[in-house]
């Protein structure tokens, strides 16, 4: 391993998150706009495209992390047969899942029933397909509905607080099926399909429009649901960056547009694939 995942290995995970949560979500004025500013003045971030466009509007760090878009500032593949990004950020890795194998990094796979919390419903996505998506901190924050689908079941899932980064997916072993996760289970016209919201370092927290902010735990967490969202819905949202990962049966028989490989970027709305069902 690199010095930087083995320096990750040796740090307290959850006590950073813990105390990087706590600074995030306090409203104390200098606190705040001590981290609003210097974030947005480190990685450039502008407010031309988010609904609030003055960083004094902003209730707190977590507030402006998780900050909204404007109507519009997204256009949503209307395609009915098209399948959509679920975030900003860069593709990490898409494709075929390999029988139970998913694709990680180059020579590195884990297995899809691992990554699910559930061997059972893993099965019913061997041979399937999926598309890992990276958010940086500098990305929108909000998760949004890949498919038109009817939430089921979200599965909570406790685990290590690795960094999602290139770097670390190339030289952590089970790296996405090992992080903190939330695991949202939809009923589709094609099948059961996925999609996973996994936490890393600092990341204060994961939430869902079903469960609001979970609160994390040291154990296993199932929650039944029935709501029905549309492909553009906001599904979710990360407290700093994270990986969202789409996770699809075989059944639903996506070809993957041309050009979508590792690092390549994209944004929320964008069509990645087509069903061909």
């Amino acid at each position: 391993m690199t010095l930087f995942t083995t320096l990750q290995s040796l740090v307290p995970q959850q006590k950073i998150s813990e105390i990087a949560g706590r600074l995030a979500q306090s409203r104390h004025p200098m606190v705040k706009k001590t981290f609003i500013r210097t974030f947005a003045s480190v990685y450039g971030i502008k407010l031309e495209e988010y609904a609030r466009g003055s960083f004094s509007q902003y209730d707190s760090f977590n507030d402006f992390f998780t900050r909204e878009l404007k109507d519009g500032a997204r256009k949503i593949d209307d395609d009915p047969d098209a399948l959509i990004c679920p975030a900003d950020g860069m593709i990490s890795q898409l494709g075929q899942i390999d029988k139970d194998q998913i694709l990680q990094a180059k020579g590195k796979s884990y297995e899809v029933g691992q990554l699910l919390a559930d061997y059972e419903l893993g099965k019913a996505m061997q041979e399937g397909s999926f598309v890992t998506v990276y958010l940086a901190p500098t990305n929108y924050h909000r998760v949004h509905m890949p498919f038109d689908g009817t939430l089921v079941e979200t599965i909570y899932v406790p685990g290590q607080l690795f960094s999602v980064n290139n770097e670390t997916a190339e030289n952590i072993t089970d790296l996405f099926a090992r992080n903190e996760r939330c695991v949202c289970v939809f009923d589709t016209e094609f099948g059961k399909a996925c999609v996973v919201l996994v936490g890393a370092m600092i990341v204060a927290g994961i939430e869902t429009v079903a469960t609001g902010k979970i609160k994390r735990s040291d154990r296993v967490q199932r929650q039944t649901h029935h709501m029905t969202l549309k492909k553009g819905d906001e599904l979710g949202r990360f407290y700093l960056g994270s990986t969202a990962i789409v996770v699809l049966p075989k059944s639903a028989g996506i070809a993957w547009d041309a050009g979508l490989y590792n690092s390549v970027p994209v944004t929320m709305g964008q069509r990645l694939g087509t069903f061909l069902q």
